[in-house]
């Protein structure tokens, strides 16, 4: 009992220190991990081993992968693919569909790009169509913030279910295809609520300003090469994930030689970086600069690097610290499953606003009890990934930079925002928690 309070506390400290004193995660998570590691009778010598370990391992092994995951976004932002990835399903959807559209544009892009940069790249696209269509901003708003928080929050490359894999070894290829799964089904609940929220309460869309106007088509890239970069490297990454998986027909031979080694992710991300380069419609090779498109992606990762890093120094942590052992008793009591890591991320998120950190948090805090929960195969510790990516979803309010970016960039007043986007996040969570116990349940009569 001792052994999870010391470890709640650890918790509940993380968040105070993050969000009350405003802290920045990397700094609260070392220091949370050092005074942990004393609380629980680690020896000086263990407690710096196992920093050193959790950190190097965790960063040696999606160090290279978030780079070049966030080098991608950067082309695809700062060229102006998002517009032509938005044309593409406004047509494919129609007038009438508009809410699916910028619902579903939203969810492709955050895929390589941040979700508060993918809100505000798309708010001038998505304020023009509301105002040429005559519908709510507060309906297509929501759609879109519900398009990027599912795979901001669930499909790799995104860096925290990336991180998240890491911590917890999960293979990357089940936990894109699961994420995939999960949070599609996340759309497929929560667009029909955006848009029967944007017939309760009307949010009139500004008209746009000059800084605001749309790019012009002749500067826009193609749609083929904006797309390549983005879902080659998931194919590859899922591919390599199938002809691994036991049971598959083929096991040997070049192709599958091939296909492992162009399906590690890594080596995936780098062909998308190389075809994120044949994105723009005008090639400059200032773009591999420091101070250009390269090295902005480069500078921007290092938050999110720093962040993870210190995530697995916490969980190497808590695994030397024992506390697993302590509380296996108890998790073999409360049947909670796969339950447990959402419940765990869902804590962190409302408590402290940033999905990322509870994500990175949850699955060092998760990792070390897996045996205890009974999820150690490769498809329970991809599931568990999803479940905590599904907790990190719920709920987003006013601690949460990105409810102010939505909120703020529609016209919503700060009760709106909560009855709208605090509400489908919520909705969002607990739709791909049911999605995750229904995927848990048909393996478990496949297997």
């Amino acid at each position: 009992m001792l052994s999870f309070l010391l470890l709640f506390l650890a918790i509940v400290l993380i968040i105070l220190l993050t969000s009350r004193f405003q802290w920045h995660p990397f700094v609260a998570l070392l220091v949370v991990s050092l005074a942990y590691g004393f609380a629980t009778g680690l020896s000086t010598d263990q407690l710096i081993q196992s920093l050193q370990e959790g950190f190097g391992a965790t960063l040696g092994s999606i160090g290279m992968i978030i780079v070049a995951g966030l080098i991608i976004g950067t082309f695809i932002e700062e060229s102006g693919g998002a517009h032509v990835i938005a044309d593409f399903f406004v047509k494919i959807f129609g007038a009438k569909r508009i809410h699916w559209a910028i619902g579903c544009v939203g969810y492709l892009i955050s895929i390589p790009v941040f979700a508060d940069s993918g809100f505000v790249i798309l708010t001038p696209l998505n304020k023009a169509l509301t105002r040429k269509l005559g519908v709510s901003l507060a309906g297509t708003a929501i759609a879109l913030g519900i398009g990027l928080t599912a795979a901001h929050t669930m499909v790799p490359p995104t860096p925290g279910p990336i991180a998240a894999a890491a911590i917890i070894e999960a293979d990357l290829g089940w936990v894109i295809l699961f994420g995939l799964i999960t949070s599609g089904m996340g759309l497929v609940v929560g667009i029909p609520f955006a848009k029967k929220m944007g017939t309760k309460i009307y949010i009139e869309p500004d008209a746009l300003t000059p800084s605001e106007g749309i790019p012009s088509k002749d500067t826009l890239p193609s749609l083929t090469r904006t797309l390549l970069p983005i879902l080659i490297p998931i194919v590859l990454i899922v591919c390599k994930a199938v002809v691994q998986f036991p049971g598959f027909p083929v096991s040997e031979g070049a192709g599958v030689a091939l296909i492992k080694f162009v399906g590690t992710p890594i080596i995936a991300l780098l062909i998308g970086v190389f075809l994120a380069l044949r994105i723009p419609k005008r090639w400059d090779s200032k773009q591999l600069s420091e101070s250009g498109w390269v090295g902005k992606a480069i500078k921007g990762s290092a938050t999110i690097l720093l962040i993870t890093a210190a995530g697995g120094a916490f969980g190497k942590v808590i695994q030397a610290s024992g506390v697993h052992h302590s509380v296996e008793p108890l998790l073999t009591s409360l049947p909670l499953g796969i339950a447990l890591p959402f419940l765990i991320a869902a804590l962190i998120k409302t408590a402290q606003g940033s999905s990322t950190v509870a994500i990175v948090t949850t699955a060092s805090i998760v990792y070390p009890m897996l045996v205890a929960l009974e999820l150690t195969s490769t498809i329970d510790k991809a599931l568990v990934v999803v479940a905590i990516g599904a907790g990190a979803t719920v709920i987003s309010h006013a601690n949460d930079s990105f409810f102010w970016v939505v909120t703020q960039f529609s016209n919503m007043t700060v009760p709106q925002g909560y009855r709208l986007h605090s509400m489908a996040t919520l909705l969002l969570g607990l739709t791909a928690l049911a999605t995750v116990f229904l995927l848990k349940a048909g393996v478990s009569l496949l297997t």
